[in-house]
């Protein structure tokens, strides 16, 4: 059956008509990702280009992530706004995040509390909540995948790379390990059947980091670091943990629990007083964790899927507001929608203008 032919949701019209392509942002092992503007509106949006020759065998790896994206409309998470389909091509319309990473945005930031950090998970929670509320489970939840909407102060998070989503099926026990080394469940390693606790798990590693700059679990030998995970084994450090109220550790054990059917749930976690309440601290945490930042996650291991330097001009040339100084810029922000399964994290680093893939 040729790619798609099930799904009605699929338009055959010509792509080129409603939006005219710009610059390539990136390209991965088998596709392409374009800025482009819509006609009518003038609209930017970034799509996927796949030719159809290069998804034999992969088929059903995109159908899921397009299912998934299909179903997804949520203020934190990036939506897929149209597809098309031509004779050679699937395209991916998706919304344009264009704020940058979030690790860049705490480092550049004067000054950064647990309350900020509370905010950003909250965002998230919501998220992941509304996923698994549809029976969607994320599978790959990490800081390199939540970006800022745009460049404003007051931006909200967004969630992307749905590439390892999963729809559950009633009844259905998901087993196939997948995720990153650092933020996957201690069940996944065990090759254990798991659920959506696997998230929630996910959250609790980036709520870690927020706070202390560094992830709880971290050796340069593979099997030394599963070890800690498996059996969930960290540490609130001193001195990086002194300033660090005890409802925000609470909160942090609650979802960083090994057992998943004890493990707090979204719901659970959205009710915690560092969440729903104000037990979150207003002091200033920017100095030591933007320090630790740099020094625990490199730029060079952020991996960036592409390139904002053509973002930044178009919307400069549309004067949406974009400052003209490159230097009050963040960091070059990065975009994995979509990125293909065999152009995962682990292997494609953009260069300069974004286009290598190894």
């Amino acid at each position: 059956m040729p790619l798609g032919e099930q799904h009605s949701w699929k338009k055959k019209t010509d792509v080129k008509e409603k939006y005219d392509f710009k610059d390539v942002l990136g390209t991965g092992a088998f596709s392409e990702v374009v800025l482009a503007e819509e006609k009518r509106t003038q609209k930017l949006v970034a799509i996927k280009c796949i030719p159809k020759k290069a998804l034999e065998g992969k088929e059903t790896s995109i159908e899921n992530e397009i299912a998934v994206l299909h179903k997804i409309k949520h203020a934190n998470i990036v939506s897929l706004e149209d597809i098309f389909e031509s004779k050679t091509h699937l395209y991916l319309v998706m919304q344009l995040v264009s704020g940058g990473e979030l690790f860049d945005r705490i480092i550049e930031k004067g000054f950064y509390t647990e309350k900020d950090a509370s905010k950003l998970i909250q965002q998230i929670l919501d998220a992941v909540k509304y996923l698994h509320d549809m029976g969607i489970v994320h599978r790959d939840l990490k800081p390199e995948n939540l970006l800022y909407y745009s460049m404003d102060e007051d931006s909200k998070i967004m969630i992307s790379d749905f590439g390892l989503s999963k729809i559950e099926g009633v009844g259905s026990v998901m087993s196939t390990a997948c995720g990153t080394p650092g933020y996957v469940a201690p069940e996944v390693l065990a090759q254990k059947p798991y659920s959506k606790a696997v998230d929630c798990w996910s959250i609790g590693v980036i709520a870690y980091i927020l706070l202390c700059g560094y992830p709880p679990f971290y050796d340069e030998n593979d099997a030394k670091l599963f070890e800690q995970i498996l059996k969930a084994e960290f540490e609130f450090d001193s001195p990086y943990w002194d300033d660090i109220s005890d409802s925000a550790k609470d909160f942090i054990v609650h979802l960083m629990e090994k057992d998943p059917g004890v493990r707090y749930t979204c719901d659970q976690a959205l009710q915690h007083p560092w969440i729903a309440g104000d037990t979150a601290l207003d002091k200033n945490i920017h100095e030591s964790v933007s320090a630790q930042i740099k020094k625990n996650f490199a730029k060079s291991k952020w991996k960036q899927a592409f390139n904002a330097t053509a973002v930044v001009r178009h919307m400069r040339r549309l004067q949406l507001g974009t400052s003209s100084d490159s230097n009050s810029l963040p960091s070059p922000c990065r975009n994995q929608l979509l990125l293909p399964d065999d152009c995962s994290e682990s292997r494609c680093e953009s260069s300069v203008d974004g286009t290598n893939c190894t």
